[in-house]
């Protein structure tokens, strides 16, 4: 034996009793996932709050914004992550694409709610048309006066969804309905609460999951 391997040991194998100790450790230790919930940069139908403009593109200020954003250092979005997705949607895609990922996967789950026969009017638009339906809409988290989903059909879609995502690191890029509606579920509220949550487009809310619980963190600022 030359003298480098003399100054080298072989372990020696983990006993019965070591290899059950380990095993208990590894049922005890507390397993942490996250998920970054991003909401899409605004368009042009956001900006003018209609219903249903999930096809619209990003407009020039909302792409310049994430593409501003993509630059930042320190912005919670780097890191470890084993998955990005986002709804299905050209303002979710080009806002992930604009943050540098090409390819996310696209997940209905995440989509805009569906607006039925609200699709493509604005707010005042509805009020006129329809102001009993509004008023309800915007009271009822169970009311869909339009045909489509209600709020609280969202939040369950939402809810489960990222219920999914227990095991990994996820950054998820839908628009701020649909993270108003996940962070319902996430902090076990109710469906009418919902309209208290003020998420606007390209704000970033990181949850963990630990002790079979969502949490919500909020980084430091600077």
């Amino acid at each position: 034996m030359d003298r480098a391997g003399a100054g080298v040991r072989r372990a020696a194998a983990p006993s019965a009793q070591q290899d059950g100790a380990r095993r208990r450790a590894d049922r005890g230790r507390v397993r942490v996932s996250g998920v970054r919930l991003l909401a899409a940069a605004p368009t042009p139908a956001l900006r003018r709050a209609v219903f249903g403009g999930d096809d619209d593109d990003l407009d020039e200020g909302g792409l310049r914004a994430a593409l501003a954003l993509s630059e930042q250092d320190g912005t919670d979005l780097g890191g470890r992550t084993d998955l990005w997705v986002c709804a299905p949607s050209q303002a979710a895609l080009q806002t992930a694409r604009a943050l540098g990922h090409d390819d996310p996967l696209i997940d209905k789950a995440l989509a805009d709610p569906g607006y039925g026969t609200w699709s493509g009017l604005g707010l005042g638009d509805v009020a006129g048309r329809d102001p009993d339906g509004l008023r309800a809409w915007l009271t009822d988290p169970g009311a869909a006066p339009h045909g489509g989903e209600s709020l609280a059909d969202v939040r369950r879609r939402a809810g489960a969804w990222l219920d999914t995502q227990v095991e990994q690191r996820t950054v998820a890029v839908a628009h701020p309905v649909v993270v108003r509606a996940a962070l319902t579920h996430a902090l076990g509220l109710p469906d009418a609460a919902v309209w208290q949550l003020d998420v606007a487009p390209l704000s970033l809310t990181r949850l963990t999951h630990r002790t079979g619980r969502w949490h919500v963190s909020f980084p430091p600022a600077g």
